[in-house]
C-alpha cells in the first residue's frame, strides 16, 4: 500500500461502538478495572496508556514500517528516553549538527547518567568510525539535520553501528515518514518530533520513537515513560492522529515550495550560501536523492554579513513570521544563533526557513523584498 493511503487510514478503523469514521477521543484519566485491579477493558490509568495513543502509535508505526512504536509529550521526551534507555557505561555518537536541545542533553545530562558521549561530522564515515569505543551502544543520526541541512548516509552510518553492535537511531523529523524511510536503510529506531510536521498546524506537541523490531527495548522504554512521566495526553495524540490524514499531500507542497524558494534565494546577491538538499550544489544532494523521494520544506541560508545583517533581513519579512518551530502550513523564518543562546553552534548570519503551503510565488516576493536593504 502506497504512503499516500497509509497516511489517510493509519490508526483509523472505524469505531466499534458507534461506527464513527473521525477517530474519537478519549479522555478519561482512569479507567473501570476489577476489585483485585484486574485488567477488564486493557487500560487502567492515562499514563500507562489510553486508546487514543494507541491509535496514533498504530498509525506511526504502520508508516514507518516499524513493528511498534510508543508516543511522548514531546520530541524531547523521546530523545531522552532513548538515551535512558542506555545502560550507565554505555556510549553514544552524535552528530555535530544536531537539535540544539539534543546538544545540551549530550553535554549536560548524559555525564550525570554515567553515559558517555561524543560528537563527530556524521558526513565523515571514517571520522565516524574513529569514534567508535568498545562501549559504543548508539549511533544518532539527524538527517537532514537542524540548522545546517546536512545529510547523512543512512544505510553506510547504520552499518558502522551494526558492526560495532550498536544500534542507530535517525530523527525522521525534518523528512517525515513520507519522504524518507530509515528502516529500509538499516536503522533501528526512528525519532520524531511530532509537534512538526506529523501535527503539521502549530497546534500540538509530542514526540514519537517507532521500532523496526518490537524486543526488549520496547519493554524498558515503555517503563520509562510510565514512571518518569513523559506521556503524549489524549487530546495532543487526537491532534496529531487528525494531522497525519494531510501529511502526504502537505509534504508534496512543503518539497515544491522548498525547492521554489531554495532557487530563488540562490540568485540573491544578499545571500551568502543556501543550505537545501534538493539543490545539485548541495554537498549532501546525491544521498539526499537516494534515500529522499523529495527534499521537504526546511532550509537555512547564510545571509552576506554577520549577525546585524542576518537579524535586519529578519526584520523586514512581511509574510514570513518570525517564529520557532517549523512544519506548520504557515512559513517562519528565525535566526538560530540568538534562538539557541550561550553555546549555539549555528553561524551568526544563518537564518532557518520553514516554509509552509502559501504560493511560492508570494514567498519569494516576501524573501526578494526584505534582501533589500
Amino acid at each position: 500500500m502506497k504512503i499516500e493511503t497509509r497516511v489517510v487510514h493509519a490508526g483509523g478503523t472505524p469505531d466499534p461502538s458507534t461506527g464513527a469514521i473521525a477517530p474519537p477521543i478519549h479522555l478519561s484519566t482512569t479507567f473501570e478495572h476489577g476489585p483485585a485491579t484486574e485488567d477488564l477493558h486493557g487500560y487502567l490509568y492515562v499514563r500507562d496508556k489510553n486508546p487514543t495513543q494507541d491509535r496514533l502509535e498504530e498509525a506511526m508505526a504502520a508508516l514507518e514500517d516499524g513493528e511498534d512504536a510508543l508516543v511522548f509529550a514531546s520530541g524531547m521526551g523521546a530523545t531522552i528516553a532513548a538515551l535512558q534507555a542506555l545502560e550507565a557505561g554505555s556510549h553514544v555518537i552524535f552528530p555535530e549538527d544536531v537539535y540544539v536541545h539534543a546538544r545540551v542533553a549530550h553535554r549536560e545530562f548524559l555525564p550525570k547518567w554515567g553515559i558517555e558521549a561524543s560528537a563527530v561530522d556524521a558526513r565523515d564515515l571514517a571520522a565516524v568510525r574513529r569514534a567508535l569505543r568498545p562501549n559504543t551502544k548508539l549511533i544518532w543520526m539527524e538527517t537532514p539535520s537542524n540548522p545546517r541541512m546536512e545529510i547523512t548516509d543512512i544505510a553506510a552510518v547504520s552499518a558502522i553501528a551494526h558492526e560495532a553492535g550498536a544500534l542507530a537511531l535517525v530523527d525522521n523529523t525534518f523528512a517525515s515518514p513520507v519522504l524518507q524511510r530509515p528502516f529500509e536503510h538499516g536503522a533501528d529506531l526512528v525519532l520524531h518530533s511530532t509537534t512538526k510536521y506529523c501535527g503539521g498546524h502549530s497546534d500540538t506537541q509530542g514526540g514519537c520513537l517507532v521500532l523496526k523490531t518490537r524486543g526488549a527495548l520496547y519493554d524498558k522504554l515503555f517503563h520509562l515513560r510510565m514512571i518518569l512521566g513523559a506521556v503524549c495526553s489524549p487530546f495532543n495524540s487526537w491532534l496529531v492522529l487528525r494531522g497525519l490524514r494531510s501529511l502526504a499531500c502537505r509534504m508534496q507542497r512543503h518539497s515544491e515550495n522548498g525547492l521554489a524558494v531554495a532557487r530563488a534565494l540562490a540568485e540573491m546577491e544578499q545571500v551568502e550560501t543556501v543550505f537545501y538538499p534538493g539543490l545539485p550544489t548541495h554537498r549532501g544532494h546525491g544521498i539526499a536523492a537516494r534515500q529522499m523521494s523529495a527534499f521537504g520544506g526546511m532550509l537555512s541560508i547564510l545571509v552576506k554579513g554577520g549577525w546585524d545583517e542576518a537579524v535586519g533581513f529578519a526584520s523586514r519579512v512581511k509574510l514570513f513570521q518570525n517564529a520557532t518551530s517549523l512544519g506548520g502550513v504557515e512559513s517562519l523564518i528565525e535566526h538560530r544563533a540568538s534562538a539557541e543562546g550561550p553555546g549555539s553552534t549555528s553561524p551568526p548570519n544563518l537564518l532557518r526557513l520553514s516554509v509552509g503551503l502559501e504560493h511560492a510565488d508570494d514567498l519569494i516576493a516576501d524573501l526578494r523584498q526584505a534582501a533589500e536593504r
